[in-house]
């Protein structure tokens, strides 16, 4: 009690204390969200012109600050990076050699933009010789000592980014690092592997969406991470990376813990200690695989639950040792070529994930596999999506378990009577021979559909891939592509009816498909509509005009390629009111953006559009400052190479 009357006697103390005082109090590196609502009531606001600079690593903490402002601190770019390093290592002196500057240039730029990293080098290099040889060493190599010195010594800064995880995003995080240092990988990718391994609870599977919604219909697991700021996220393709600096924390954590064990190098297959009880192995250079040491290493590791062979993409066919691992549930090898379907697969029965990239023909025994709930195949030919090329067996409707398939391409084969799938989430990579009412009818609880396209050079038949689309009456996601397009009006048929695309649908991605901008009128009034991507001339025509009553929950737009000319909003208040994100990409006709968006938008991106548009954008950045500021800022990223 003593304690609790002690605390507001200070508390009340530090209040008075600045009571018409004009302060600036800096809270440097802040992690609890309600320590920072705690300490807000200390400072009185007393209009004196007082300053409070908040500093953090994580998005809920800084969102205290809202309404007020807040600035994401972004990498250094190559220049800010060299200037920071030589200023670090040679102070003030003026010139450097050529040769030197140059490795020097190139040592900058692989600490990747993080400050701390480029001083910690600086610090190791200013200790070592300045010689243009040791800096060209350091320079060319990656995983040189220099790097590894640093991260070693940024450690003890960087752990506490990852101790403060919650626990259930511990091992989504550790996960990550086991792809190659500066490998980007699909969000979608990451989200497949983490629920066959287990990481993700009923409660927070892909379709479930919580309170804090998330960025393009990512996992909310993935937007956590994002918001942690453990991850970097390339929004154009929603992939993720780590920084190398957290890419090694991940690594050496995993090591300690045995949560993966990474063969980088023939060496690493000879310290037979390591390798023996692992639970997970993976491979970051597949030319490994074709090496007798690696190879009787992996079939030592009985005990393995998950194979993942994820280094660079590999032409030719490697055998991968499968005979002994009989407990493995998840064998990814997408980027390994099969030009045989490796038959010992088959007998691995506790499979749940399963990434081949293989163009023949799945065998029927395939249904062996009963644990199976991720089928992802990849084609590597050219073409991604061909029509008829052949059907998945049929028996593919016997595996109950399967919450996942991609079929490269390949269509589901008409259901036999009695047959269905009452676990499938996610049918992608599907031609539109697949979009049948049969079909339909035994996916009942489809959330995502992916259909793929390939005309034909004289394609003249119309497209029905949405006649049936109304018998998913769980559909969140639908995405269509038409990977060669012609753009004649007689290819494509227009837009299902409204009342033929299920009110469900919260994700639209349409690519090559050519529509007149009238035919958007069709989907604006979907309830749950939140994100949409046009692509490649998805609709076609100079003027696209907007009611007011349209797009009510929209939240993300996203804009490429398109001839579009005139974007016009009418009514009496202003269109998109739930727009947060904006991106237009290759527009070069676009003359103008409208400036009536709702409050909610966040962040606009440009990127080489007509300059018309640039500067559109830059006055909407001013125009929202101007009248917005206090309520929510706007982020605008322009790119443009018109200016050369």
């Amino acid at each position: 009690m003593e304690e609790a009357q002690l605390l507001v006697e200070l508390k009340r103390m530090v209040f008075k204390s600045l009571r018409c005082l004009r302060f600036l109090i800096v809270l440097d590196d802040v992690w609890d969200r309600e320590l920072c609502y705690e300490l807000a009531k200390l400072f009185p606001n007393d209009y004196t012109g007082s300053r409070i600079l908040l500093t953090t690593r994580l998005y809920e903490v800084a969102a205290c600050a809202y309404p007020l402002n807040t600035f994401r601190v972004p990498f250094l770019d190559k220049k800010e990076s060299w200037d920071l390093l030589r200023t670090k290592v040679f102070g003030e002196q003026e010139s450097l050699s050529y040769k030197l500057e140059k490795a020097g240039k190139k040592i900058a730029e692989n600490c990747e933009g993080l400050p701390l990293t480029i001083v910690t080098v600086a610090n190791i290099l200013s200790e070592a010789n300045k010689t243009i040889e040791y800096w060209n060493e350091v320079a060319t190599d990656k995983q040189n000592s220099v790097y590894k010195d640093a991260y070693d010594q940024m450690l003890k800064v960087l752990y506490r980014s990852y101790d403060y995880l919650p626990q259930h995003l511990k091992a989504c995080f550790l996960y990550i690092g086991a792809f190659p240092q500066n490998y980007w990988v699909y969000g979608y990718h990451l989200t497949n592997l983490w629920n066959a391994e287990g990481f993700l609870n009923s409660k927070s599977m892909h379709y479930s969406h919580p309170p804090m919604s998330s960025t393009n219909g990512t996992h909310p697991y993935l937007f956590e991470l994002s918001c942690k700021n453990v991850t970097m996220y390339y929004t154009d393709i929603i992939k993720y990376q780590l920084h190398s600096s957290f890419w090694y924390l991940c690594n050496k954590e995993a090591a300690k813990n045995k949560f993966f064990y990474a063969f980088n190098c023939r060496a690493d297959a000879l310290i037979e200690e390591d390798v023996n009880y692992q639970r997970r192995l993976c491979t970051r250079n597949n030319v490994l695989l074709a090496i007798e040491d690696v190879r009787n290493s992996i079939a030592s590791a009985s005990t393995v639950r998950s194979l993942l062979c994820i280094g660079p993409h590999h032409h030719y066919p490697i055998p991968v040792c499968l005979e002994n691992l009989r407990l493995l549930k998840v064998l990814e090898t997408l980027s390994i070529r099969s030009y045989e379907f490796p038959m010992e697969v088959l007998k691995l029965v506790q499979l749940k994930y399963l990434g081949l990239s293989y163009d023949g023909n799945l065998p029927t025994s395939i249904s062996k596999l009963w644990n199976l709930q991720y089928l992802i195949v990849s084609r590597h030919s050219a073409e991604r999506f061909v029509g008829n090329v052949s059907d998945m067996p049929i028996e593919i409707w016997n595996m109950k378990e399967l919450k996942c398939v991609q079929t490269g391409g390949k269509d589901l084969p008409h259901p036999c009577e009695g047959s269905h799938l009452p676990n499938l989430l996610e049918l992608k990579c599907v031609g539109p021979q697949s979009c049948t009412k049969d079909v339909f009818e035994k996916i009942p609880n489809l959330k995502a559909l992916v259909i793929g396209i390939q005309l034909a050079p004289d394609a003249t038949e119309i497209l029905t891939c949405f006649d049936h689309i109304s018998h998913l009456h769980q559909l969140q996601e639908l995405g269509c592509y038409i990977m060669n397009p012609t753009l004649k009006t007689e290819v494509v048929t227009p837009l299902a009816p409204l009342s033929d695309f299920p009110s469900s649908l919260t994700k639209l991605t349409l690519s090559g498909l050519g529509y007149p901008w009238e035919e958007m009128r069709k989907i604006s009034s979907l309830p749950n509509l939140t994100h949409l991507e046009l692509k490649f001339y998805a609709f076609r025509g100079p003027k696209w005009e907007v009611r007011d009553n349209e797009f009510q929950s929209l939240v993300d737009l996203d804009i490429q390629d398109t001839d579009l000319e005139q974007w016009k909003f009418f009514g009496n208040y202003c269109c998109f009111p739930s727009i947060g994100f904006l991106h237009i990409a290759h527009c070069y006709k676009l003359k103008e953006i409208p400036l009536t968006f709702g409050t909610s938008l966040g962040d606009i991106q440009v990127v080489d559009c007509n300059p018309m548009v640039v500067e559109c954008a830059n006055k909407l950045k001013r125009y929202w400052d101007d009248k917005y500021s206090h309520e929510n800022s706007l982020f605008a990223y322009v790119r443009s190479s018109w200016d050369g």
